[in-house]
């Protein structure tokens, strides 16, 4: 990947308009909106904002090309080939969708070139390679019958997807849908829509018939609502907050009881036993919470530390909290870049004051970072003396924000590591082997990782237990969300 940094002008795309059926087109409404970069609040594009009846029109160009058009009578290795040729146009693209959702999201540069681009690129790359490995099975039944099991597609997918990985999560999303042959409607983050929409003029380069994919910009009230309750929707695929994965649950059923995928909220435990490399443990729990400047729905936010390695761990911590630079995310030595949105800084800050208020001690941080620019800048924010029952040790902030706990007692930190309503990740720092493969049993998550943090494969699932979502994304098993399963028996 090149390392020059592209000026904004060149990356912003060609179209601002709404994909459907294979044509950059304007709102029926007419509606736009601005979509601001988060580190100058100045507006980088302005983009037709879908509504209800853009919903429709997108909906029945995807049901078209899934019965009707050259989508639905090609071949499974025709589409990985396809699906592999865009792969390859978002390769040749890679600095400018990342300089793309850098301007668009805030995050740093180093994060988009380095993290984000390399792992869409591979998810991409992964599900090309499963188009035409998607199999049924003969099953051995009794009396004179063959019975055999088909795998199809779902149909008609609305997937709706967040801002704090535009990119990332389109792939996650796309790959999946597109390689088992589903079409496919889909609806970026008000916030960071303008990589869904350069991904869409490269799909349509890579040859992807119209309809195959429909990119609806708009707001979840209007767009995304439509899209959940549509009666034409097979499936809806959400990532995002809990709060607003019930409303989809809700308006799924209510409509056509289309079949429901979510990836939500999280609020990891990262348990740190005083046999960890404390090195090691400090920079995990650095990238785990100040990584995309902590809008990871995988974060460790909840940072459990035995008592004996209490005082130093914090004290190490602090030291590498305070030297993090944050700072223009188009600049490449930038660690940690804005906040997404003036309504986000503000959240994060809010979360603040009520751990100030509860008693919490602020080791570092807990304001704007005001010399980091005009921008939405959080300063790398660190709560010690954190109590359980603390709003900040209980709610998603999603932000650079940690709740430090300490402990005595290593299953005292797995029971409060449980207690919680969310079960997407946890991790744990200790030499002992043994131990680490008790506790990765023990912690009720859906991710766990072991002396390390935020790894993912395109090839390893990640989803959630209890109220961290439904289903999985990535590997084989994000495959299953997207298929239906047939049995076709015939008398012998």
């Amino acid at each position: 990947m090149a390392t020059a940094v592209l000026t904004p002008e060149s990356v912003l795309p060609k179209q601002a308009k709404l994909l459907i059926n294979g044509e950059f087109v304007d709102a029926a409404s007419g509606k736009t909106f601005e979509t601001p970069n988060p580190a100058t609040g100045e507006t980088l594009a302005v983009v037709a904002e879908a509504d209800k009846e853009d919903v429709d029109r997108a909906v029945k160009a995807a049901r078209k090309a899934f019965e009707e058009g050259p989508w639905s009578g090609m071949n499974a290795r025709a589409r990985g080939r396809l699906l592999h040729r865009f792969a390859e146009l978002v390769a040749e693209n890679a600095e400018e969708l990342a300089t793309l959702d850098t301007l668009d999201n805030g995050k740093p540069i180093r994060e988009t070139k380095n993290v984000d681009l390399p792992l869409v690129i591979d998810c991409l790359e992964y599900y090309a390679g499963w188009a035409d490995k998607i199999e049924g099975e003969t099953i051995p039944v009794s009396g004179p019958f063959l019975n055999y099991t088909l795998k199809e597609p779902v149909g008609v997918v609305g997937q709706i997807i967040p801002w704090n990985f535009p990119l990332l999560m389109a792939a996650w999303k796309l790959g999946p849908a597109l390689a088992t042959g589903c079409t496919v409607v889909l609806k970026p983050a008000e916030q960071t829509p303008l990589s869904a929409l350069r991904l869409g003029e490269l799909l349509c380069e890579a040859g992807f018939p119209p309809g195959v994919v429909n990119i609806l910009p708009g707001y979840g009230p209007t767009a995304g609502a439509a899209l959940a309750s549509h009666m034409d929707v097979d499936k809806v695929a959400f990532t995002g907050s809990t709060e607003i994965g019930r409303l989809i649950m809700e308006m799924a059923a209510k409509s056509n009881l289309k079949k429901v995928t979510l990836e939500l909220g999280g609020k990891a435990p990262n348990i740190v036993l005083p046999d960890a490399d404390l090195d090691a443990a400090v920079k995990g729990a650095v990238t785990g919470i100040f990584f995309n400047q902590g809008e990871v729905c995988c974060a460790g936010s909840r940072l459990f530390v035995e008592d004996s390695i209490h005082d130093e761990f914090l004290n190490r911590l602090k030291k590498h909290a305070e030297s993090i630079q944050v700072g223009n995310p188009l600049d490449p030595n930038t660690q940690m870049g804005a906040q997404v949105s003036e309504e986000q800084l503000e959240r994060i800050l809010g979360y603040c004051e009520s751990g100030k208020k509860d008693g919490a001690k602020v080791l570092t941080g807990g304001e704007r970072n005001t010399a980091a620019g005009s921008g939405y800048f959080m300063k790398p924010t660190i709560f010690a003396e954190v109590k359980d029952s603390m709003k900040i040790a209980r709610e998603e902030i999603f932000g650079p924000v940690v709740s430090a706990i300490r402990f005595s007692e290593t299953g005292d930190a797995i029971q409060r590591g449980n207690r919680t309503s969310y079960g997407l990740s946890a991790a744990v720092w200790t030499s002992d082997v043994k131990k680490a493969h008790n506790i990765a049993r023990k912690l009720r998550a859906g991710v766990v990782w072991v002396n390390t943090y935020n790894v993912f494969d395109a090839a390893s699932p990640f989803g959630g237990y209890k109220e961290s979502g439904i289903g999985r994304e990535l590997g084989k098993h994000a495959l299953a969300n997207y298929l239906e399963t047939k049995s076709v028996w015939v008398a012998l």
